[in-house]
């Protein structure tokens, strides 16, 4: 019993102790887990940070403060962080320039075409200095385009800085823009006028398609063309808005037909600037060119002529003939001689009355001797040159051959004036509708302004003559001359000699015989010295 007792004992004691370890065996397993598991995430918690970056805050995009455009290609765009962009076509690209200069020093390749390297943008929170103004002084001229002046009338840009004057630099079409070395470009029109209309249209808010946009800051450059900057841009790489039709419609991009409307404006330009050039100022020729009807001059005489411009195509009346307009610059112009046989009185030309003042002509007696006098007698041949001269003088170039005013042609004694009643012999011959000037045999004739030879030869009455075409059916001509000095066909400039004083024909001396045809009549010269008919 004892011994079972004592192995029995002996068995419980060794399954105890089994038992114990096998226990602990467990919590080592464990506890080797739980430190394993630990080690784990402290060597994974490094690389999970490293793997989560914080995201930084990023600023705004730099927004566009202002914006200049200085003609129809060219522009600027300042940023509120104080960059600048700048256009040569229009606003359809536009290009990163140098960041704006803030002191002293010259201005580099990368400047802004027309500004001086004083005369940067100030920064985002204060006015800035526009192309062709100078900062430290408002209203300076050093760094000023060609043709574009400091102003704030029309042309200038709108909406700038709340309380503050502008310096935007006003648009003169017809004047040359600013080229990158300050000079004038190669579209220069030599005349300082502009289209921009005195009320500049400021829209507030326009329409792109069906989205509409606060306008903060507008600028017309002609009554055609003008951008605006909307509030809220919806691209902000090309953040203007242009119109080519006064504002009636807008574009948020410059498309092929924009583009096509651009260079229309330009060749607009051009024509408005050569009509404007020809007039003595700016003032005349913006009330001329902003007028339906114009008569230059309203008030004439027998043996006068006057130039008639309308703003449409179309064509006058006048003493039983028609005559076309042709058109010329910005409208449409003709001239209209009035012979003698028209009678004193108020005559209607579109919305406009010419008034006729009578003129009385004094009378010149000749005495030639009976050979001259028979000179006349020979029809045949007179009807003979007359059939060249009425061809030459049947086609006039359709516009205005010359830019300056006219000259007399020679230096010489006033013989016979224009219009006189001319006996010959005791007997009634005609009116003496031109000028004879008596200088010596020899003397250089020069041209009366520019124009085209059309007739340059021996004609039997007038002997060496010459008619040169002006254009729009206005002629000069020349007699008597003992040597020509072109041919048909050549294209002389005023002063050009075209030939030497003489007397041949039916002349009793040397001296030039000088008149003008204004379609097949003949006018005044006295008209046309020293002045531009868009000037009488």
């Amino acid at each position: 019993m004892d011994s079972r007792k004592e192995t029995h004992s002996k068995r419980s004691g060794l399954m105890s102790r089994k038992f114990g370890l096998f226990l602990l065996a467990i919590v080592l397993v464990a506890a080797c887990a739980v430190v394993f598991v630990n080690g784990q995430r402290a060597g994974q918690s490094p690389a999970a940070e490293s793997e989560a970056p914080l995201t930084p805050v990023q600023p705004p995009p730099p927004e566009v403060v202002q914006f200049g455009m200085t003609d129809l290609d060219r522009g600027w765009m300042r940023y509120s962080d104080g960059t600048m962009k700048v256009t040569e076509d229009g606003g359809s690209r536009w290009r990163l320039v140098a960041d704006s200069p803030t002191g002293a020093g010259s201005a580099g390749a990368g400047a802004v075409p027309g500004v001086s390297a004083g005369g940067a943008a100030t920064g985002a929170n204060g006015p800035a200095a526009n192309p062709g103004t100078s900062a430290t002084t408002p209203g300076a001229t050093p760094g000023t385009a060609p043709g574009v002046t400091p102003s704030t009338t029309p042309g200038t840009a709108s909406g700038v800085t709340p309380g503050a004057t502008s310096t935007t630099p006003s648009i003169t079409p017809g004047a040359a823009p600013a080229s990158p070395n300050g000079t004038a470009g190669p579209s220069a029109v030599l005349f300082d006028w502009s289209t921009v209309p005195e009320g500049e249209p400021k829209p507030a808010v326009v329409t792109v398609g069906m989205k509409s946009y606060a306008v903060k800051q507008s600028q017309f450059v002609t009554d055609r063309v003008g951008w605006v900057l909307p509030v809220q841009p919806s691209d902000p790489a090309a953040p203007l808005l242009v119109t080519t039709d006064g504002g009636t419609s807008w574009q948020a991009e410059v498309t092929p037909q924009v583009k096509e409307a651009l260079e229309e404006e330009k060749s607009r330009l051009q024509r408005i600037g050569r009509e404007a050039a020809l007039y003595a100022t700016p003032e005349q020729a913006k009330q001329t060119m902003g007028t339906e009807w114009v008569i230059l001059p309203e008030q004439a005489s027998p043996g006068d002529v006057v130039l008639v411009r309308h703003d449409k195509p179309g064509q006058v009346e006048w003493n039983g003939k028609t005559y076309a307009l042709q058109p010329f610059g910005a409208g449409y112009f003709t001239y209209i001689p009035i012979p003698l046989s028209v009678k004193a009185g108020s005559y209607p030309i579109g919305d406009k009355q010419l008034t006729i003042q009578a003129k009385k002509f004094d009378t010149q007696y000749l005495q030639v001797t009976q050979q001259m006098e028979s000179m006349k007698q020979d029809t045949q041949r007179i009807q003979a040159d007359q059939k060249k001269i009425n061809e030459a003088r049947s086609k006039s170039e359709p516009e205005f051959l010359f830019d300056s005013a006219f000259i007399q042609p020679v230096e010489g004694r006033l013989t016979t004036p224009y219009g006189h009643t001319r006996y010959v012999n005791g007997k009634y011959d005609s009116s003496h509708l031109a000028i004879d000037l008596a200088a010596k045999e020899g003397t250089p004739i020069k041209a009366t302004n520019d124009g085209v030879v059309v007739l340059a030869e021996m004609l039997y009455l007038t002997g060496n003559a010459i008619y040169l075409d002006h254009g729009m059916g206005l002629f000069s001509q020349y007699a008597h001359m003992s040597e020509l000095k072109v041919k048909a066909g050549d294209r002389v400039k005023k002063g050009d000699i075209i030939g030497l004083v003489g007397t041949t024909g039916f002349s009793t001396g040397p001296h030039l015989h000088f008149t003008f045809w204004v379609h097949n009549v003949q006018a005044n010269p006295n008209l046309f010295f020293n002045k531009l008919p868009f000037q009488w």
